[in-house]
């Protein structure tokens, strides 16, 4: 049986989501503790990689069992693994769903706060004064292209840079902090954290929105700004076709 599990985590300790030969990753930490409770090999997959320190709201990851994963086996899975990764519930799904490849959209936040603050280690405090209507408005020109291999790390695995970005905005969340959501059908290692560094650059006056464009279809990392901190970036949501959980709930 395949089953969708929901979980949350503090990025701070891992070297992201993915299994590394180098580091403790949370993919890792899951994968063992299932297997533990479960007395058997559970391998799971998750709708996507977050990289080293990045902050998860919701992850979605799919999994096989032969038994049956219950409302028991979610206070025990968060009984079992350390405080900084929790489970919200676990789903039954079709055969053939898949938590990475069946995703539909996934959303980011980004943080960032204008003065020091004691919830600084979840934002990334930048006191230079920032024109927001502005990285707004170039925000809104992500919408006009689908190649984003300017925002893309250099040499990933992946066959194609295209992505179909539907929503990109700053907001005003509290008088000291800003946050950033970006929806697309699918996102490329370090895009997120390329495109708001790239943004700044825009809100702080060292780019023209025209220049921000030209960025984007050079087609080259090189060109777009730093990467933002992954501390104050977190996976917000992922969302899947509902034909997919045609089965009941075991929650």
């Amino acid at each position: 049986m395949r089953y969708f599990i929901y979980l949350s985590y503090d990025g701070a300790r891992y070297h992201g989501w993915q299994i590394q030969p180098n580091g403790t990753s949370v993919q890792e930490v899951l994968g063992k503790a299932l297997s533990t409770l479960l007395r058997e090999p559970i391998e799971v997959t998750g709708a996507g990689r977050t990289d080293a320190g990045v902050n998860a709201s919701i992850m979605v990851a799919h999994f096989d069992t032969t038994q049956e994963a219950d409302e028991q086996l979610v206070y025990r899975l968060n009984k079992f693994l350390p405080h900084d990764i929790a489970i919200s519930h676990i789903r039954r799904v079709k055969d053939d769903a898949h938590a990475r490849f069946s995703a539909t959209s996934r959303t980011y936040h980004y943080y960032i706060i204008t003065e020091k603050s004691p919830f600084e280690p979840y934002a990334y405090r930048y006191p230079i004064p920032l024109d927001f209507d502005k990285m707004n408005e170039a925000a809104q020109t992500l919408f006009d292209y689908t190649d984003f291999t300017s925002f893309s790390k250099l040499h990933t695995d992946v066959k194609t840079n295209n992505c179909r970005i539907t929503h990109a905005r700053w907001e005003q969340v509290s008088p000291i902090k800003w946050q950033f959501t970006i929806t697309a059908d699918r996102f490329l290692r370090n895009m997120v954290r390329a495109i708001v560094g790239t943004l700044i650059d825009v809100g702080r006056g060292v780019l023209t929105i025209q220049q921000f464009r030209e960025i984007i279809e050079k087609k080259d990392r090189c060109s777009a700004g730093t990467s933002v901190p992954g501390n104050a970036l977190f996976l917000a949501d992922v969302t899947y076709p509902e034909e997919l959980f045609d089965l009941p709930s075991q929650l």
